[in-house]
């Protein structure tokens, strides 16, 4: 979905878009807090996780959970390694966005099972009504945590008019500590020079029909409708790439927010601080909306 400048940035209702929520500028929730520093050799994040830009009414229909402030507390290493292989991300928050908002992708699974091997992709369109996600791709949950399921359309845009001449927008930082950019990037990654190209993902919905759990053909309302396919867009298997940065120069693996699946990354590239933990114990679901509860494939 395109959310326009205007609206993102004064707030305009947006209504009838894509199945996302109306934004709207709150003046009842709290002010956005975020600190960042270097302790002990690490990058700290202290923040209370309300966004600094128009969201979404919370509580609403489809999500009951009102808006609160939190105490977040997270920490990433400031010279990020490479892990031998991609670790997944199972419910861990991805990362942290510059305003201190998580990005925490991760949805419900089949039935509620967490064992079931269906997790359900917050972001199809069959989903997102369900789940009360506004036009920054974000809703609350729990104790009223705000996060982000994909890119923060607002934050973006606050961000590009803070630097409208900048390259790359940095959004904020995975739980490995590797920056994690906007889609608009350099064509060329290892030219910041080149032109400005959308980077597009290498995953597809998967052709045939689903083996077992919720059956029917593969249509993208699952994370596992998807696979990666090498070449296909311009990014690896965790939504990412090497190369220099307006922020790292000299280079760096460095994550980016597209437009299609996964979104937000699904595997990190390095290793994540414990920090970023959260949500429940394996085989245990977050709640599925009563909508998607009954969810038989019609295809």
């Amino acid at each position: 979905m395109k959310v326009s400048r205007r609206a993102a940035i004064a707030g305009t209702a947006i209504v009838g878009v894509g199945g996302f929520m109306v934004l709207r500028r709150s003046g009842q929730r709290p002010a956005s807090f975020v600190r960042m520093e270097t302790v002990a050799g690490k990058r700290q994040i202290i923040s209370n996780a309300i966004p600094d830009h128009p969201c979404g009414d919370y509580p609403n229909a489809h999500d009951p959970v009102s808006m609160r402030a939190q105490r977040i507390q997270l920490e990433l290493p400031l010279a990020p390694t490479m892990a031998e292989q991609p670790i997944a991300l199972e419910m861990w928050f991805f990362g942290v966005a510059r305003n201190g908002v998580p990005f925490d992708p991760s949805g419900p699974f089949w039935r509620r099972d967490g064992f079931s091997g269906w997790q359900f992709e917050v972001l199809h369109p069959r989903a997102t009504v369900a789940f009360g996600i506004d036009a920054n791709r974000a809703h609350t949950q729990g104790r009223g945590l705000y996060h982000y399921h994909g890119l923060p359309s607002g934050l973006l845009w606050n961000l590009k008019s803070a630097a409208p001449e900048a390259k790359m927008i940095q959004l904020g930082y995975a739980a490995d500590g590797f920056p994690i950019y906007g889609p608009e990037c350099p064509g060329d990654p290892l030219d910041l020079r080149s032109p400005i190209k959308r980077l597009r993902s290498s995953y597809a919905v998967k052709k045939g029909r689903r083996p077992s759990g919720p059956g029917g053909r593969y249509d993208g309302t699952f994370v596992e409708d998807y696979e990666y396919v090498p070449g296909l867009g311009d990014l690896d298997e965790c939504n990412g790439r090497f190369g220099p940065t307006p922020e790292y120069p000299d280079g760096i693996y460095h994550y980016v927010l597209s437009d299609e699946f996964p979104q937000v990354p699904r595997l990190f590239r390095g290793r994540p601080d414990t920090s970023f933990r959260h949500g429940p114990p394996p085989g245990v679901s977050p709640p599925v909306p009563s909508e998607l509860m009954a969810y038989v494939s019609q295809s």
